[in-house]
């Protein structure tokens, strides 16, 4: 099951709570204490990597790659690229292109 289709889709975490036999309290707890993080925070983290790495090795526009990542908004894309990386997707993009 991968996590990244559908992060928002809170039965997704409940499925996989019961895959490996916890319920979604337990996972969640568990995972924040061994990785310091929530599931859904690594997987928006997993998210963004694969998006930095798509305006790194392709000439996609910032839209396409916050589509193909799996975002609605190009604007919050922004805004969470920025907020992890420091820098916004479109000056990344122009910084490639250097």
């Amino acid at each position: 099951m991968s996590l990244c289709q559908g992060d928002h889709n809170p039965s997704s975490l409940l499925n996989l709570a019961n895959e490996i036999g916890l319920n979604d309290f337990k996972l969640k707890r568990g995972f924040r204490e061994v990785f310091g993080t929530t599931v859904l925070g690594h997987v928006q983290s997993l998210r963004l990597e694969q998006a930095q790495q798509l305006l790194q090795d392709t000439n996609f526009t910032v839209a396409e790659i916050a589509s193909q990542v799996g975002y609605e908004s190009i604007s919050h894309f922004g805004y969470l690229f920025k907020r992890q990386f420091g820098i916004t997707p479109r000056e990344y993009h122009h910084q490639k292109a250097l």
